[in-house]
């Protein structure tokens, strides 16, 4: 309804404008011919000003669209540089990662090698051991029962 009324408004207000208009041209000072004359060079004038300021806006706007498209192309080749560089950094810690991951597996695998050695070694001394006991054992087991024999007196002799 506020739209209506402005609406409203704006049709008086253009028809009172229409009027006032032709009332004053009907009292012009001047002849027809030149009231007409100066109308014609007026609106001459107002579509000479607003196509120069037309061509100055297009100029400017033109001017603003080449600022604006060498700014984002820099910004775009600048991006594209720092995507670049941070490509190749990634790329350079992955391969050091990669390095120090199978530096780390080759060291494991002799540390492996050597506690394996060493536990072979031991087993081997073990075996050693229990072999070389073994042998005492049955010596001194030897031993004793010759002593036991030599030692006791035989019942008959008694």
């Amino acid at each position: 309804m506020a739209e209506d009324s402005k609406i409203h408004h704006l049709g008086w207000f253009l028809a009172g404008l229409g009027i006032g208009a032709a009332v004053g041209i009907l009292y012009a000072p001047k002849s027809g011919r030149e009231t007409r004359e100066d109308l014609a060079n007026s609106a001459r004038e107002g579509k000479d000003y607003v196509r120069a300021k037309t061509q100055q806006a297009a100029e400017q706007v033109g001017v603003l669209v080449d600022k604006s498209k060498e700014q984002v192309s820099a910004f775009v080749d600048k991006s594209k540089e720092q995507v670049a560089t941070l490509v190749d950094k990634s790329k350079d810690l992955v391969d050091k990662g990669k390095d120090q991951v199978g530096e780390y597996v080759d060291r494991s695998r002799e540390v492996v090698d050597r506690g394996r050695a060493q536990w072979e070694e031991f087993v081997e001394r073990g075996k050693s051991l229990v072999a070389d006991q073994s042998t005492r054992v049955s010596a001194a087991v030897d031993a004793g029962r010759n002593a036991y024999r030599t030692t006791t007196v035989d019942p008959t002799e008694l």
